[in-house]
């Protein structure tokens, strides 16, 4: 074994590099001097000094050569030992391991001799040095008395009687205290044996305060990645909405061990009249940052959606707010609107990846490319798009940590949410769970996932008899108002309604019909559906300026048309149609 790298670190053992230049002739008494030195020896087995002198800071110390490798190992702050032989004698054990440890004896077999060792799980390593000659490391064990210790096990060269005095008697020791037992005598005996034979050094490092404050460390980071997960997952709607005409499930999964958590998010909004505003967005970048932008757009996309505005107008506010909140910070997004009455989603994207649709026998669509760059950016106008919702299809909307890997093109990850998408089946919840582990998504997943899932059910039986429309087209005219009223109370009274809600039904109809001819433009046409949980009663007309509630004066002739329809609805409101002109509904919630 090679001690040259230790005498850097051991006092006293500079090489005498200068004295070795000057050539300077070698003392004829050295017999003397080493009797010198045994007399002075002190008992900590600390270098011999001369009687009565103290020692010179300044004056150099003994060669590496002139040290034995007892004296090197005992002064190793480090717990070491010496063993030899196929079955792991203690042949040598520093002060530093005795103060660790315990006293340890000699010639006995380490699996008896010292029991740290397979607290350390060093022992299983033994066999393998001493047979193979390479050193093994064991990293940060921890003992049954607290402490922590690093271990390198480094293979030994066989050693002869003439390689240490001192190790020639450890044998002779261990048989002389235990004279009256012959196991002891053998000991003795087997360590003289064995001279000859190779050996393990046993290197432990005591890392104890480093181990606790690496413990302490990751404390610190489990703490402040729980309280970003919270901080995340507070920003998420904490339990979605549920159309009437849609089922929904969406999961998310915040990647990686670390607290810097992404900015992804997702949200459905009802907007009334049937209508759902399926929103997914990713802002770039992790941390704290990243999650207080998202919760910034996502309050935004609320708010906007109340206005009921096409997706790409919405995506149009979205863009300027983002630049405004941070140029810094960059976000994808899409925007989608579900209408019950035309069976498609409208959308707009902002760089997201696209949409994918399942239909009722497997084959899975795509949307368009994004219609836009991502929130931002700037200087770029917005456009919508649509993709077929049918009954019986399902929807996926997702953020980028679902398909990008490091090992592949990101249209092949697509291609494979595809494939998964296209076999899945079941509750929306189940598709989310099924997409997560078909692309392989664990809790190791080094970026953030969102999934949105959105299914439009087919009804049969007596559950489709929950779900119908009418519509009537209207002309203008006095006329019109009357056969109105006339047409919703067949249409109402043919739906088993009770009296009451019927009569409300009829009143609205005949107040929206009069606003829209009063204030509207043809062509003009009365809408009636209900659902499981609702009345929705819709008038659209070629006008696009939207009606507002005000507090009509009593000398006023107009103006209380939204007034009374605002008083006996649950929900009302109004939005510009794509075509031009403009959309005039209320609601009536249905009794359980």
């Amino acid at each position: 074994m090679n001690f040259t790298r230790w005498s850097a670190r051991l006092p006293g053992t500079q090489r005498r590099a200068a004295a070795r230049d000057d050539r300077s002739p070698v003392p004829a008494a050295r017999a003397e001097y080493a009797q010198a030195q045994a007399a002075t020896t002190r008992p900590d087995g600390a270098l011999p000094l001369p009687p009565d002198t103290t020692p010179d800071p300044a004056a150099p110390g003994p060669a590496l050569d002139d040290l034995s490798a007892r004296e090197i190992l005992g002064r190793l702050p480090a717990a070491v030992a010496l063993l030899h032989g196929p079955d792991h004698r203690v042949a040598y054990v520093n002060e530093a391991y005795e103060t660790a440890f315990g006293p340890r004896p000699s010639g006995v077999p380490a699996a008896e001799a010292l029991p740290e060792l397979a607290e350390l799980s060093v022992l299983p390593l033994l066999d393998q040095v001493l047979r193979s000659g390479t050193a093994r490391t064991v990293k940060s064990r921890r003992t049954a008395g607290g402490g922590s210790y690093t271990v390198t096990c480094t293979p030994v060269a066989a050693w002869n009687g003439t390689a240490d005095k001192d190790d020639e008697k450890a044998g002779e020791k261990a048989g002389e205290k235990a004279a009256d037992n012959k196991t002891g005598e053998k000991a003795g005996e087997k360590d003289k044996q064995a001279r000859g034979e190779g050996g393990v050094l046993v290197y432990a490092a005591d890392v104890t305060d480093h181990a606790e404050a690496a413990e302490r460390l990751r404390t610190s980071e489990r703490r402040h990645r729980e309280t970003a997960v919270t901080l995340q997952r507070s920003l998420l709607p904490q339990e979605l909405e549920q159309p009437d005409d849609l089922r929904i499930a969406a999961t998310y999964q915040p990647g990686g061990t670390d607290a810097a958590v992404g900015g992804d998010w997702y949200d459905v909004i009802t907007l009334g009249a049937g209508r759902t505003a399926l929103v997914i967005g990713d802002v770039m970048g992790r941390g704290v940052r990243a999650a207080a932008v998202m919760g910034q757009l996502r309050t935004a996309v609320r708010a906007y959606a109340r206005l009921d505005l096409p997706p790409h107008e919405v995506i149009q506010l979205l863009d300027g707010l983002a630049s405004e909140i941070d140029a810094t910070q960059i976000a994808t997004c899409v925007y989608a609107v579900h209408d019950p009455n035309e069976g498609q989603l409208v959308y707009a994207s902002a760089g997201h990846l696209p949409m994918l649709v399942r239909d009722e026998d497997g084959t899975v669509s795509r949307a368009a490319d994004p219609t836009g760059p991502p929130l931002g950016t700037g200087g770029w106008v917005h456009t919508s798009g649509t993709i077929a919702l049918p009954p019986g299809s399902t929807a996926v909307l997702y953020t980028d940590g679902l398909v990008e890997r490091r090992s592949e093109d990101i249209d092949e990850g697509v291609a494979s949410l595809a494939r998964a998408l296209s076999g899945a089946k079941g509750s929306p919840q189940v598709v989310c769970d099924r997409l997560i582990r078909s692309l392989g998504v664990t809790a190791e997943h080094d970026d953030d996932v969102a999934v949105l899932v959105v299914q439009h059910p087919a009804r049969t039986g007596p559950n489709a008899e929950l779900f119908h429309n009418a519509a009537l087209d209207l002309l203008g005219g006095i006329e019109a108002t009357p056969r109105a009223r006339s047409f919703a109370t067949g249409v109402l009274t043919s739906w088993r309604f009770p009296a009451e809600l019927r009569d409300l039904g009829v009143l609205a109809a005949s107040e929206l019909v009069a606003n829209s001819l009063q204030h509207g433009t043809p062509p003009m046409r009365l809408g009636l559906r209900r659902t499981d949980r609702r009345l929705i009663i819709e008038v659209t007309d070629g006008d696009d300026h939207l009606p507002r509630r005000r507090q009509a004066e009593p000398a006023d002739e107009a103006g209380r048309g939204i007034e009374i329809i605002a008083s006996i609805a649950t929900s009302w409101g109004s939005r510009r149609t794509p075509g031009g002109g403009k959309a005039v509904w209320c609601e009536f919630a249905l009794p359980r």
